[in-house]
């Protein structure tokens, strides 16, 4: 099936990416030899900088998946999904101003932490409990996805790929901690960057430039960002990207301890938030070129869909293929690609290693266990090693159960939406009790889970999610030793040729039930759809419950000297008064111009009471 096969070289640049990997871990293990506690291999003994952290947080959820997925979704639903970029803003926005302040303040280790203080501790294991769940589930799929994508283009070993990703993460993470994380997501993050780029200058020199790339783009379909429909069954509109991703994005940047974690370890709370904004121009970056990526999928493969044609088995395999492709006669280029695409794995997996970690040791061994700083660092060490165990087996579990797991990201999103909900509910809302939010983030799982279990049983129908049309009329099958899919021949015998648009999930059942309008519902409003539950739900029990009796300590809830706009309101209106003065020209009339003339004052005189001599 691939166009070539990975050379010495291709390998020699994937080990590369993973020895300096390795190599950062044993680094930074050797540099905090003598600095063994778990505030530092945790934290980093919040003396990070702004810089590295941003770096960090982009790498953190831009995984393999993003690599491989978001060019196949603009290649066959179109460009649409570029509005990420205003959530992404929206999202910053949003954990800038209301969770940083909160969280860097009271300095603590878990995001867990929090609900303990603000609810009570079952709120705290029950968050504690669903974030272990949904980041092993996810990071046994960002191994074993792209694994399985990479293996069947390239030809790559798929278990000597996963196990060999899975071991150096598990090294570096329980080596060097938090540090060593951070460092590695930066030389990773150069890595993913570079891959796509080698991939879309060669797919702009062949196709001529860029001007013909947005042109067979514009042509196709692709580019169809003025897509304003507010029904929230379609799955890419400006509204299910716009809403949807900026409460799925803020869940994630704003309550996921993996992103936390990260700039609450700044020196200072100025660093973490120039860290957010510096990071969001990582995430506009990486959008960019995975929705340009997209388009120059197409416009190579415009004639000849190779997924169509029989050739791939999954959309994913579609960068792999244009890879192999565009990118087999340079040595050493293939494998750069596979290594921004397993970097990407590698930035998420041990992101997640990390944040497991921190939970376990603050969340379920400290307050239950009275142990020493170098006793809970070696066992913040060992829980690393343990979750990096649990991820490569989940990776062999993803191989078995197969699509089923496909059923998990989506389930990734829902569970944060929740919780989203649950962190809100005590920053904002003041007479929220513990009866509330436990009330709230339980029924708003329930019916999150409910939706998404129902979307995977009865898809939404081919009208709601829009695929674009894919053809195979330009491939000649004619053609066997010299074989390219970029040809635009049409071929000469008219039965060689097929036209087959994409539809996915047409094979819905006949008769659907009345709830079936609800289940196709946009995945991106899962998140939405939890978080409102559980704040709603979490407001009536509270208030049911008398809550509006209930004084919160100010350092649980947000006020406005928490928040930068205040501060920035602030400046300007005194910038504003000073101005004002400026401008007053009655102001020191006394001390500049002397004694005015009575005669000529602005105020009325008092005649009879006047010392003036007549």
């Amino acid at each position: 099936m691939a166009v070539a096969s990975f050379a010495l070289a291709d390998y020699v640049v994937f080990a590369l990416m993973l020895v300096v990997s390795a190599a950062v871990g044993i680094y930074y293990a050797w540099v905090d030899r003598s600095r063994r506690n778990p505030g530092n291999f945790l934290t980093g003994g919040r003396k990070l900088t702004a810089l590295p952290v941003s770096l960090s947080l982009t790498a953190s959820f831009m995984s393999a998946i993003t690599v491989l997925s978001f060019p196949a979704e603009v290649y066959q639903y179109g460009a649409n999904i570029g509005f990420y970029g205003l959530s992404y803003l929206m999202a910053m926005l949003v954990t800038s101003e209301v969770f940083l302040p909160i969280f860097y303040k009271l300095e603590i280790t878990s995001t867990f932490e929090y609900l303990e203080l603000r609810f009570n501790r079952a709120t705290r294991l029950l968050g504690t409990l669903l974030f272990i769940v949904q980041t092993i589930l996810y990071s046994g799929i960002v191994i074993y996805v792209p694994a399985l994508a990479l293996n069947q283009v390239t030809g790559m070993n798929l278990w000597g790929a996963v196990i060999s990703t899975g071991v150096v993460c598990t090294f570096y993470c329980t080596l060097g901690g938090l540090k060593a994380v951070v460092w590695t997501d930066v030389f990773q993050l150069g890595v993913m960057i570079a891959g796509f780029l080698s991939v879309i200058i060669a797919s702009v020199i062949l196709q001529g430039g860029v001007i013909n790339i947005f042109s067979d783009s514009q042509h196709g379909g692709r580019i169809n960002f003025w897509d304003f429909d507010t029904n929230p069954l379609r799955r890419h509109t400006f509204w299910t990207v716009a809403i949807g991703g900026t409460f799925l994005w803020t869940s994630i940047y704003g309550t996921n301890q993996s992103q936390v974690q990260r700039y609450i370890s700044c020196k200072s709370i100025t660093h973490a938030r120039f860290s957010l904004f510096i990071n969001l121009l990582g995430l506009w970056l990486i959008l960019l070129c995975s929705v340009f990526a997209g388009m120059c999928l197409y416009s190579i493969y415009k004639s000849c869909d190779p997924w169509t044609s029989g050739l791939l088995s999954a959309l994913d395999q579609l960068m792999p293929y244009l890879v192999m492709d565009v990118l087999g006669d340079y040595p050493g280029l293939p494998g750069l690609f596979v290594a921004a695409a397993f970097s990407g794995s590698l930035s998420t997996v041990s992101s997640s290693i990390n944040a497991l970690a921190a939970v376990t040791v603050e969340d379920l061994i400290k307050p239950y266990a009275s142990m020493s700083e170098r006793q809970l660092a070696w066992i913040s060490k060992g829980t690393s090693l343990l979750y990096g165990v649990l991820c490569i087996g989940m990776a062999g579990l993803a191989s078995l159960l197969g699509p089923i797991f496909q059923a998990v990201i989506s389930i990734f999103g829902v569970i944060g939406g929740p919780l989203l909900g649950l962190f809100t509910l005590g920053i904002l809302c003041p007479f929220a009790t513990s009866k509330g939010a436990l009330s709230g983030v339980v029924l708003g799982l329930a019916v999150s889970l409910w939706v998404a279990i129902g979307a995977q049983i009865y898809p939404p129908p081919p009208e709601m999610s829009r695929p674009l049309s894919l053809t195979t009329e330009g491939c000649n099958f004619t053609m066997t030793d010299s074989f390219s899919w970029t040809s635009t021949d049409l071929p000469t015998l008219p039965s060689s040729t097929t036209t087959a648009p994409v539809l996915i999930n047409t094979k819905t059942p006949i008769s659907r039930p009345a709830l079936a309008d609800w289940y196709s519902v946009s995945y991106l409003y899962f998140s939405p759809i939890g978080t409102i539950i559980t704040i709603s739900v979490g407001l009536i029990v509270s208030v049911v419950t008398g809550g509006r009796k209930l004084n919160v300590e100010s350092r649980l809830r947000l006020t406005k000297e928490d928040t930068s706009l205040y501060y920035l309101f602030k400046i300007i209106k005194e910038r504003a008064m000073r101005r004002k003065r400026k401008l007053d020209l009655k102001k020191d009339r006394k001390k500049t111009f002397g004694n005015p003339n009575p005669a000529f004052c602005d105020v009325e005189l008092d005649l009879p009471q006047s010392s003036i001599s007549t």
